[in-house]
């Protein structure tokens, strides 16, 4: 649809196409709301212009997470991946991460489809250059053309394109990806309305022809040989649904970081001209040499862009250093002598608005409304912006339609809550990526876990249909069932068991539950299911006998950590009845007897919904929140007796 055909009020008007943009558009009209995605280029629909892949530590629990939500990341992963491999495979289950390599062009197409075929949603191609305030609310998008959306909510998913700025050595120019032209305007607007905005920088490696490389100078790196799937509803479909490939390892050399250091005036990161904050925990080549100069050498994938292009992706290679210097630096690691660079890397700046300035469900705290999502909240990666779009997109919606319902999502719920949570409440000077070690409740928060956790929180609010809901949580019970039999079940010594455990290689000396049993490091649930499922009575027996690997793995994963996963609760719960005390909208910090100024700045300027929230505020001491605890007793008391 163009510009000039959009005729109507919408409910919803998403603004930007990328991985954030896709899924607040989807989830805003999976609950009904009539929606526009206003994206400059429709062609460039969920475009992957990093690295090509979905996944990894943390970031792949939020891809679970998204998928138990009714998102579509994780299925469009799981149909375009060419590679999947589960990190941390050899660790306990809080920390494994599921990855894969996609195939570029397919998953950019495969979500442009699902777009394309959803009820209740157009696409226009069309700049966002202004946004429409009556009486301090949202009420509508303004285009390049002039044209006015009407529309009950917006959600701003720019990604790099705020006045984005690509710097390749001296060289730069207006844009938000590769030959892709900036938003100019839209910053404009959004600091016209009074947003405190920040400058960030990300950046993206050089791109070489796979005829050039010689792979015999590198290590390969294979996939997992049973791949396993982002998501449930992938079990309804051929997995995996495409070729597999195998990914290449290579490494930096002294002479290599050399020719860097001799660059490093010719870089913008250290001359000056950019002035983004980057990314820590992805940084530059020239960072990595810089900050790591004991190091003799730094590792870097060879990743394939798909399964019928020449690209391949040098991942950790990021760089912003002109061409030529690109191409000695690149020729100079083994197994790319002879390398050609097809598109040079380069680096890129971009706006971002200051996060504490929304409320946790990513709407503007001053200007009802109007949500925001994705790396214009200072995050780095396609998972963490898909999942703040499905957040911003769901409570956009409801606010579209009048509702009073939020849709919120706790740090002891999903990585998904504990991101958006750092954002508003902390905010960030530098590009934010999930980590594991950011969630204090990782041990609940498992991959596996996910659909437990979240499809009933995501069928109550219409994100998710009652019969896929009901399918997904019936496997769950299905589980608790198993488990629950497994917890009942008494072995006691006798020749007869003893002489079934002993072929197994299991010693049995005192009673024992068959959880006990599974608990045991030496044991293997999967050696032993057949032999339990004759002890257990026949429905939980027919049960166990049908659980897939995952799933059987998750049972003897849960029974095995079953204390620790109770302890972890019991502190949740004692935490959370403090930590979740509301504190009203407008709340007066300033007079409140004790507190002092510096608390009340920083109280005043981030607006914490809570007290959980307050209390991890920077510079804000627990003397602070326990002054605003008493005074909302005291007004409880004093409100109840009057």
């Amino acid at each position: 649809m163009r510009a000039s055909e959009m005729t109507g009020d919408f409910d919803v008007v998403v603004i930007g196409g990328g991985h954030a943009g896709c899924e607040a558009a989807l989830a805003a009209s999976r609950l009904g709301r009539a929606t526009l995605l206003l994206t400059s280029d429709p062609g460039t629909i969920a475009r992957m212009s990093c690295n090509p892949a979905i996944g990894g530590l943390a970031k792949g629990q939020a891809v679970r997470e998204i998928d138990a939500l009714g998102g579509w990341m994780g299925l469009v992963a799981d149909r375009t991946g060419i590679q999947f491999k589960v990190l941390n495979a050899s660790r306990g289950p809080a920390v494994r991460g599921l990855r894969c390599q996609s195939d570029k062009a397919l998953y950019s197409s495969e979500m442009a489809r699902i777009v394309g075929a959803a009820d209740h949603l157009r696409v226009a191609g069309a700049n966002a250059v202004g946004l429409v305030v009556e009486r301090g609310r949202l009420v509508g998008v303004r285009t390049g053309d002039g044209s006015v959306i009407s529309c009950g909510a917006a959600v701003v998913a720019g990604g790099t394109f705020l006045r984005g700025l690509i710097h390749v050595g001296d060289r730069r120019r207006e844009a938000g990806r590769w030959e892709e032209p900036a938003a100019q305007a839209l910053s404009t607007a959004l600091v016209e309305l009074g947003f405190r905005l920040a400058r960030m920088k990300t950046g993206t490696p050089p791109r070489v022809a796979s005829a050039s490389v010689d792979r015999a100078a590198m290590a390969r790196a294979c996939g997992d040989p049973t791949p396993t799937p982002f998501s449930f509803r992938s079990r309804g479909e051929r997995f995996p649904a495409l070729r597999q490939v195998d990914c290449w390892v290579t490494y930096t050399t002294r002479g290599v970081h050399e020719l860097i250091r001799e660059a490093l005036p010719l870089s913008p990161l250290y001359s000056g001209r950019i002035v983004g904050r980057g990314p820590r925990y992805c940084p530059s080549i020239e960072d990595k040499v810089v900050r790591f100069a004991d190091r003799e050498r730094h590792q870097i994938f060879v990743e394939p862009e798909g399964l019928s292009t020449d690209w391949l992706y040098l991942n950790g290679l990021s760089m912003s250093l002109p061409e030529e210097k690109q191409r000695e630096i690149v020729r100079g690691i083994p197994g790319l002598e002879r390398a050609v660079i097809l598109r040079p890397a380069y680096a890129v700046e971009y706006d971002v608005i200051r996060a504490e300035q929304l409320r946790v469900t990513l709407e503007s705290r001053d200007v009802p409304g109007l949500f925001f999502a994705g790396q214009v909240n200072g995050t780095s990666g396609y998972e963490e912006a898909a999942g703040q779009g499905l957040v911003a997109g769901t409570n956009a919606a409801l606010v579209a339609a009048g509702r009073e319902q939020e849709f919120v999502l706790g740090r002891e719920e999903a990585y998904l809550g504990v991101m958006i949570d750092d954002l508003v409440t902390l905010g960030t000077d530098e590009p934010y990526r999930l980590l594991s070690s950011r969630a204090e409740h990782r041990l609940l928060l498992g991959a596996d876990s996910a659909y437990a956790r979240l499809t009933p929180r995501a069928a109550a609010v219409g994100l998710i249909p009652p019969r896929e809901a009901d399918r997904l949580l019936e496997r769950e019970a299905r589980l608790e069932r198993v488990k629950e039999s497994f917890r009942g079940t008494r072995l006691t010594p006798g020749k007869r068991t003893q002489e079934a455990l002993e072929a197994l290689g299991i010693p049995l000396v005192e009673q024992i539950s068959l959880a006990g049993l599974v608990r045991r490091p030496e044991v293997v649930v999967e050696e032993i299911r057949e032999w339990a499922a004759g002890l257990l009575s026949p429905p939980e027996a027919g049960e166990l006998l049908l659980l897939d690997p995952g799933t059987l793995a998750r049972l003897r994963d849960e029974l095995r950590y079953e204390g620790v996963l109770r302890r972890e609760r019991e502190i949740i719960d004692r935490v959370s009845r403090a930590e979740s005390k509301r504190i009203p909208d407008g709340f007066a910090y300033r007079g409140l007897p004790g507190l002092s100024l510096e608390a009340v700045e920083k109280l005043e300027r981030h607006r914490p919904r809570t007290l959980g929230q307050a209390s991890r505020i920077p510079g804000v001491p627990a003397s602070a929140v326990t002054l605003v605890l008493a005074h909302l007793v005291s007004r409880g008391k004093r409100t109840a007796g009057g």
